[in-house]
């Protein structure tokens, strides 16, 4: 069984899922998924899409007459978070699509969190308000000025319930500060700052300064005709303020120490594995390139995603990952196709679960691969409305290679490369996943508990 996730291969449950248009009848680009996060409790889920919305989820209580089932995941609040803009002075269109959303940890009763697109991040507030004042001095019930002269007596305004409104209100705009798209956006454990990166610089924010940041990494050349790589994903140590890690489009990680300079362009740690001169071919920089990066809850270790594998790197040891997970190996065959339709550049993301002991990650076909790091164990499961019925058991999935397909297992020649998960998200502390499949968002569960 795979350790932290039950009895995986028989136990995972689908149980609810949020669409919000239908494949069939064609999805606007609007409506695309781009990213999607659990906040640091795991009772919201936000999720962004292209047209620049923010949905956030909220996890129902348990009911009284079923107290061993845990709640679902209804819609809570959705807000316009970017909306397109135009860059007059350089004639650029800016998307309003969402790249990254990133939740801080709760101090009251509001709930905060960030939103990026390609150039401006932006500060929410999520509060709830059941309650309205009513009784003013100088102003009716309809919210009109009274005359003064005809105020005889003082009263004194009480609080009236009313129906629970949920207010989503922009407190901070970061902007002006990115050359280029941002593509990562990580919150500080100090919770004081934060840091926004984009392919040549990465710069750090204080949350109550919004029109100056500091520049904490430039790797942009003197001469744009020199450039050989560009950053990635970047992201902070969960535990210690001045580290952090970003990996590059060339298959490397560094990591840095903010205390030993202000500028951190000489890293304290260089990871890179040593390439294979067999496996060497045309396409061999572009699979390297590494999509995401992410710290385990422990920091100690670091997870990256190139095109073909997950890897597991030790802090401790940078020559070479300690652990390789092929994620759909069997595409090596196809690269020259996946090229010429643009599909070797999608950026797939990779999660931890709460413990580190699973990892996650999204492939094709609307298939999604889980790999078990104390027994390498394997699954390979399928977000799909045709094959899931509400809190149906979900089964493993098998691609075919070559030679006689069984019949459960799916040919490598039939899998449909428009359908991909490249956006997953893991409950902090249970064994609850949600997947974005294109404009479908599913959330499932371990049937154990």
């Amino acid at each position: 069984s795979l350790a932290g996730f039950g009895n995986l291969m028989q136990d995972v449950l689908w149980c609810f899922s949020q669409v919000k248009g239908t494949i069939d009848i064609g999805v606007t680009e609007a409506d695309i998924i781009s990213t999607v996060e659990f906040n640091h409790t795991g009772e919201l889920l936000a999720t962004g899409d292209k047209g620049g919305r923010v949905v956030i989820f909220q996890r129902e209580q348990e009911s009284k007459n079923q107290p061993h089932r845990r709640g679902e995941y209804n819609v809570y609040s959705t807000f316009q978070s970017h909306e397109p803009e135009f860059d007059y002075l350089k004639s650029l269109e800016i998307e309003e699509k969402i790249n990254k959303i990133r939740w801080l940890p709760q101090q009251n009763a509001a709930y905060f969190l960030l939103s990026t697109n390609d150039k401006t991040v932006k500060l929410w507030k999520v509060s709830e308000r059941d309650k309205r004042p009513e009784g003013y001095n100088l102003k009716d019930e309809d919210g009109r000025l009274r005359d003064p002269s005809m105020i005889t007596m003082l009263r004194v305004p009480v609080l009236r319930p009313m129906d629970l409104m949920v207010e989503a209100t922009p407190r901070r705009v970061f902007a002006n500060a990115h050359t280029y798209h941002i593509n990562s956006i990580s919150v500080n454990s100090d919770y004081e700052t934060y840091m926004s990166a984009d392919d040549l610089r990465i710069n750090l924010w204080n949350f109550e300064i919004t029109n100056q940041s500091f520049n904490i990494v430039d790797i942009k050349p003197a001469n744009m005709e020199e450039l050989t790589e560009v950053i990635t994903a970047a992201e902070f140590h969960p535990h210690h303020c001045n580290t952090f890690v970003y990996s590059s489009s060339k298959g490397t990680i560094r990591l840095c120490d903010m205390r030993t300079s202000a500028l951190c362009d000489r890293h304290a740690k260089f990871f890179e594995e040593p390439e294979d001169p067999s496996n060497r071919s045309f396409f061999s920089e572009i699979i390297s390139s590494i999509s995401d990066v992410k710290f385990s809850h422990s920091g100690r270790y670091i997870m990256t995603r190139d095109y073909l594998t997950v890897k597991v790197w030790d802090l401790n040891m940078e020559n070479r990952p300690i652990e390789t997970y092929q994620v759909h190996d069997y595409l090596r065959s196809k690269l020259c196709s996946l090229y010429e339709n643009d599909c070797i550049f999608d950026k797939f993301e990779c999660v931890w679960n709460g413990s580190d002991s699973v990892i996650m990650t999204g492939s094709y076909n609307n298939f999604f691969r889980m790999f078990d790091r104390n027994t390498k164990r394997d699954v390979t499961l399928e977000a799909s409305r045709e094959n899931s019925k509400p809190r149906a058991i979900l089964k493993p999935r098998k691609v075919c290679v070559g030679g006689k397909r069984r019949k459960d297992e799916i040919s490598v020649d039939s899998l449909d490369f428009s359908k991909k998960i490249l956006h997953t998200a893991w409950h902090p502390s249970e064994n609850i996943i949600a997947v974005a499949a294109t404009n479908n968002l599913y959330i499932f569960q371990d049937k154990v508990n």
